[in-house]
């Protein structure tokens, strides 16, 4: 049976959805809060609020509570590879390798699952509107930055060397100018797969 894999790319030079996960369960230390705790698991502060609804005010913990925080193990192991394969696609062109941006990751994953979600294959967030203006809605500080979009690929070998290729995927993963990358993924939904590359540079 023919599986359709589509691609797209963005470019661009400058001077949340929902998703489930399994959980893990943190005891609150003193001196923690949320926000120390989303920095030390490497997850977003609004996807740690989600999956605490028992906290009436989430500014306010205290040492001994329970805080459940989401295990993105699995999905960060696949959007891992999927760096390291783009790296190595850059080692072979001479070019240093793309610095892992964990929080980009995380936009990057909202995109995917977004796309998962609602349906859609686009640029074009129907919530966040372009890559660039929903960078900026998660705190993403850049000076110049681009987006890669795939569907259809089941591994992250496929994407990318769907990606490579691309004439126009190729030259954003082989660009000198960016420094950082973050890789999103989401399985499901009518493509089965959707991946996200955004790309930045500091």
């Amino acid at each position: 049976m023919f599986k359709k894999i589509i691609l797209a790319m963005v470019l661009m030079y400058l001077a949340v959805p929902t998703s489930s996960f399994a959980q893990q369960v943190y005891t609150v230390q003193s001196g923690d809060t949320l926000w120390k705790i989303s920095i030390r698991y490497r997850v977003g502060l609004s996807e740690i609020i989600s999956a605490n609804l028992h906290l009436k005010n989430p500014n306010l913990i205290y040492p001994g509570q329970r805080i459940n925080i989401p295990n993105l193990r699995a999905t960060k192991s696949i959007e891992s590879e999927v760096i390291e394969l783009t790296n190595q696609e850059r080692s072979k062109n001479g070019l240093k390798p793309f610095a892992e941006d964990w929080q980009l990751s995380r936009v990057a994953r909202y995109k995917s699952v977004e796309m998962r979600d609602k349906n859609y294959f686009s640029h074009t967030s129907p919530v966040y509107g372009s890559p660039f203006s929903m960078m900026r809605s998660f705190g993403i500080n850049y000076r110049n930055a681009g987006e890669n979009i795939a569907a259809g690929q089941r591994t992250p070998n496929d994407v990318v060397q769907s990606w490579m290729n691309s004439p126009g995927h190729r030259k954003n993963i082989l660009n000198p100018a960016y420094t950082h990358i973050g890789v999103g993924h989401a399985s499901g939904g009518n493509y089965g797969h959707y991946w996200t590359q955004m790309f930045i540079a500091k």
